[in-house]
């Protein structure tokens, strides 16, 4: 048996994607030649609760109609078509949902329906220089030590200090697993200061550092006390000349919040009676108690995934509200008004949808200007955790996202494990849930800390990692840097992730296509501001999208394989300019379209170009 109706959520609703609240929606609904129907309902959910049904109007013998104007409340809502069709004499219900691959429908037994999403949100802007920009996310005590002397600043009690810079790093555990003794290479402020040149050059003007504030580990996840400076790191003088220098070259700083877990060596738990507060560890008069959970004190405390060194706070217990977000001297404001543009936070999975939202609304009071990132994993449109819908972007939490699934989609391709197509799909997918704001704030990393490096992950094959960058210097989005990516840096999963950039043996060819790349992203602001149309390229090697705004159109074309290929792409009356992105150079390519305005490339292997199609009329 065929389809009785065919309905495409990318081609037939309008608007495409996510709704803003009180925004209208129309569907078109196909029906086929072939069935006798006498009814389709369209049934609008907020997720298991029915908001709607309601008969589609048949506006001829092949469309049925429907608009809806009830979204006026933010969430995730879903639909689909219940369709009466006569089979055999009697009237029967089928149940249409959304094809899991792509926005086609599909005949579904009810109890295994897929639905369509709508994802309804609060209007909101994030702030322009952070959708103009390219961040990098630097690791602090693997980036670079600017001591004169190289030796390590104020190195811990009973810590490991590599003989050498460019050591492997690894840990020292224990039988159970334990990690016993702390690694460290030095890597500081100051180290950051010194290269801000080298980040301005390379078209950074967004730097993401790993936790700054004192813990125990070299990561700094532990956080000992939020409102200082790690001393192996620097000091607030040294911060504030960062910030300083920084905002002078036009580089804006983020720090990670690490609020859903402190250290068990800290200010506030004071396991290890390091510091002169009475910690919560110690007494249960201490006015840090109520932040933890102790389910038989002081040795069982619920701690994150675990591990007795993160001991679990309570985030919405008032005084840690106060101290973290409210007070005068708050944590957010401490740090925030003295320069910091923004803050990733950690684990948002683990926060209380509250406490982000108290987070961002006294982030946005002290300036619009600030930004907020939260590292989610998956889509982040419609992501349960702990049996909760969360609400990301709605549009009081997060502006922006870690986009893990973009790195997914991108090694998924580029090892050959999907097809073209199913990038495409899968990219439509995201584009279609997320609000046209969160999808152009997306931070597009290929690497981070807590992955395989990008050239690890692509079996060492520079031109495999060269598309990869390829694609997110183009792509809807904030390219992420990994520090060291860009200068060919290997590396398992953590620790060995987290190995020190290699000053003075980089890879420099990779250093330039990285710069050459950035360079054309600025100049060309179809890049940051277009909209994206992807191409089916009917080649399983061969992706294509075109980034657009009304001044300028580009149009991006991928070869994975190992062999070149022909393909045939239609295409309105161009000219064309090629973009060559080893040398940032341009040249023309003429007598390329045919009458019925095909364009006819040839790609080589395990290439990108870039063409600026350049419109002929007008």
């Amino acid at each position: 048996m065929g389809n009785v109706i065919n309905y495409n959520s990318w081609e037939d609703k309008a608007p495409f994607g996510a709704l803003s609240l009180n925004q209208d929606m129309r569907i078109s609904v196909r029906v086929s030649d072939d069935y006798e129907i006498s009814n389709i309902s369209w049934v609008i959910m907020k997720e298991n609760v029915e908001i709607v049904k309601t008969s589609l109007i048949r506006e001829n013998k092949k469309y049925y109609q429907g608009e809806f104007n009830g979204f006026n409340e933010v969430g995730v809502y879903f639909y689909y078509f219940e369709v009466d069709v006569e089979l055999d004499g009697v009237v029967q219900t089928k149940y249409y949902g959304k094809n899991m691959e792509n926005g086609e429908s599909c005949e579904y037994l009810y109890e295994d329906l897929n639905k369509y999403q709508i994802t309804v949100y609060k209007d909101y802007e994030v702030p322009k220089w952070y959708k103009e920009g390219i961040l990098y996310h630097i690791f602090v005590d693997r980036f670079n030590n600017g001591n004169r002397t190289k030796k390590v600043s104020n190195p811990k009690k009973n810590s490991f200090i590599y003989a050498n810079w460019d050591d492997d790093p690894m840990y020292i555990k224990d039988n159970e697993g334990n990690i016993v003794r702390w690694d460290f290479y030095g890597g500081n402020l100051k180290g950051i200061i010194d290269k801000l040149g080298y980040l301005k050059k390379l078209g950074v003007s967004i730097i993401y550092l790993s936790p700054i504030f004192e813990a125990s580990s070299n990561h700094k996840y532990d956080t000992g006390d939020y409102k200082k400076i790690d001393a192996m790191f620097g000091d607030e003088e040294i911060f504030r000349e960062l910030l300083d220098k920084a905002s002078k070259k036009g580089i804006h700083i983020i720090l990670d919040g690490v609020f859903s877990h402190t250290g068990s060596d800290s200010i506030y738990f004071n396991k290890y009676n390091r510091y002169s507060d009475l910690g919560a560890y110690q007494s249960e008069e201490s006015k840090y108690n109520s932040w933890y959970k102790f389910n038989n004190y002081p040795e069982d405390y619920d701690c994150w995934w675990g591990v007795k060194s993160l001991p679990n706070v309570n985030e919405l217990d008032p005084t840690y509200i106060d101290y973290i977000i409210k007070n005068d001297d708050s944590v957010l404001k401490k740090w925030t008004t003295m320069g910091v543009k923004g803050w990733r936070l950690d684990v948002a999975d683990e926060l209380p949808e509250q406490f982000i939202k108290e987070f961002k609304k006294e982030l946005k009071d002290l300036s619009d200007d600030n930004i907020l990132i939260g590292e989610v994993w998956e889509d982040a449109s419609n992501k349960i955790s702990y049996n909760q819908r969360r609400e990301y972007l709605l549009g009081e939490q997060l502006d922006s996202v870690m986009g893990y699934p973009f790195r997914t989609n991108i090694v998924s391709f580029l090892k050959n494990d999907i097809k073209s197509i199913d990038l495409l799909n899968r990219f439509m997918q995201i584009k279609e849930n997320y609000p046209s704001e969160a999808f152009k704030s997306n931070l597009n990393l290929i690497g981070s800390h807590d992955v395989k490096r990008i050239k690890t992950e692509l079996d060492e094959d520079k031109e495999l990692v060269k598309l990869a960058v390829g694609i997110q210097m183009t792509f809807e989005g904030i390219p992420y840097i990994y520090y060291g990516d860009e200068a060919g840096i290997c590396g398992n999963t953590d620790p060995d992730n987290r190995r020190t950039y290699p000053w003075k043996k980089e890879d420099e060819d990779m250093i330039e296509y990285y710069r050459n790349l950035t360079t054309i992203r600025k100049k060309y602001k179809a890049l940051i501001y277009g909209e994206t149309s992807f191409i089916d390229t009917k080649n399983a090697d061969v992706f294509a999208f075109i980034r657009k705004t009304e001044e300028e159109k580009l149009l991006i074309v991928v070869n994975r394989s190992e062999n070149e290929n022909d393909i045939k792409l239609h295409l309105d009356d161009n000219t064309i300019e090629e973009i060559d992105i080893e040398s940032n150079l341009k040249k023309y390519i003429e007598d390329i379209f045919k009458d019925d305005k095909n364009f006819e490339i040839n790609i080589k292997a395990k290439t990108l170009k870039v063409f600026n199609l350049k419109n002929l009329i007008g």
